[in-house]
């Protein structure tokens, strides 16, 4: 690690010292990038940006922990630990960030996961710091179609329908979520092509939509009837 005093080595020695902190600071915006990008495909507010700054910052004041402590004397990791309660608050604030309901618990626990990494990076970890990128990625990726394909999570859908008479279709609607004891969440009407708009989102699990559809497509109130994921809030 780069030291005030590294500077007096040897041009060699100190062009060595320089790479190799570069390496890892390289090392942490790829990997904060790549997991950035798999976050940012699932249109997710903490995208590529984000999980790149929060991992190479990492990276950095842990950079700087060392090397100021080794030039002034102190703890190596006074500057580092700080780390955890500022990624803490940034999680807090994703967490919040949707009124009525605690959502965003995956992204916090992504960025306080991309910190460590940037830290493992920082440390010069590289063994630790890939194989934690590689396990978050299959964990984001692979878990999340694993809970949606056997339902073990439900999904919010976005539902459109069209018709004659917006408070027949809400009644109909409403009677057919009753059933299966679900609520109609952000309801938006409005008039398209001289037919009015019914927009709104449900909860629930891959089959239960299914089933939902099923039934809206039979009710007489709606002429058309769409349905498509609503963006994620997790």
């Amino acid at each position: 690690m780069i030291r005030i005093q590294d500077w007096l080595l040897p041009e060699t020695q100190t062009a060595r010292l320089v790479a190799a902190t570069l390496l890892r600071l390289i090392l942490a915006a790829f990997l904060g990038g790549v997991i950035g990008l798999e976050r940012e495909f699932k249109h997710k507010p903490a995208g590529l940006r984000t999980n790149m700054f929060i991992c190479f910052g990492s990276a950095l004041f842990t950079v700087l922990s060392e090397a100021l402590a080794g030039s002034f004397g102190g703890d190596h990791t006074r500057i580092a630990a700080q780390i955890i309660p500022g990624i803490g608050f940034i999680g807090a604030g994703s967490i919040l960030h949707s009124r009525g309901s605690v959502t965003g618990l995956t992204t916090a626990a992504t960025l306080f996961v991309v910190a460590s990494i940037g830290m493992a990076a920082g440390g010069g970890l590289y063994l630790p710091a890939m194989f934690a990128t590689i396990v978050i990625l299959v964990a984001l990726h692979f878990l999340g179609w694993f809970e949606t394909r056997w339902n073990l999570k439900p999904i919010a859908m976005a539902y459109a329908m069209l018709g004659e008479d917006a408070e027949a279709i809400i009644g109909d609607v409403n009677a057919v979520l009753n059933e299966g004891h679900h609520l109609m969440r952000t309801v938006q009407v409005g008039r398209t092509n001289g037919d009015v708009s019914v927009q709104f989102t449900v909860e629930g699990t891959w089959h239960e939509h299914e089933d939902l559809k099923t039934k809206f497509h039979k009710l007489r109130s709606a002429k058309k009837v769409e349905a498509e994921p609503a963006p994620e809030v997790e």
